[in-house]
């Protein structure tokens, strides 16, 4: 098996495994801190595929065959309904959210996630100034 292969499985598992613990919690805000450590991952790793195999393979392997375009698709449509989601609770949370949806655009998961990280992050400080530093930290 291959490293690209092994790596795949590796995501596949990790991803499950986080989708399972996210549907099983109970919170009304998110985690700033787990989807800052995802964005700032997922961006290091498209550091070290850039490096490696530069920014041509994102066009060769979207457009190569159907099956690329169809996850080029995919991606666009998820980040999409991302932003769709997002921006509402964005603005309401005093986000300037021309700049965010820009930085989305350009990187897609990468800057939704940091997106989501500082929504969380503003929302969990809101709270916080509402209910009490104590309340909130029970």
């Amino acid at each position: 098996m291959s490293g690209p292969q092994i790596l795949t499985i590796a995501i596949a598992i990790a991803a499950v495994i986080a989708f399972i613990v996210i549907a099983a919690q109970q919170r009304v805000t998110g985690s700033a801190l787990l989807a800052a450590v995802l964005s700032a991952t997922f961006g290091g790793f498209t550091m070290v595929q850039l490096w490696q195999e530069g920014p041509v393979m994102f066009w060769t392997n979207h457009s190569a065959n159907l099956t690329g375009v169809q996850v080029w698709w995919d991606l666009v449509s998820a980040v999409m309904v991302g932003l769709f989601l997002i921006i509402p609770r964005a603005r309401a949370a005093g986000m300037n959210v021309l700049p965010w949806a820009l930085f989305v655009v350009s990187t897609a998961s990468i800057g939704l996630l940091a997106m989501a990280a500082r929504l969380f992050w503003l929302e969990q400080q809101k709270q916080t100034a509402v209910i009490g530093p104590a309340a909130a930290a029970a």
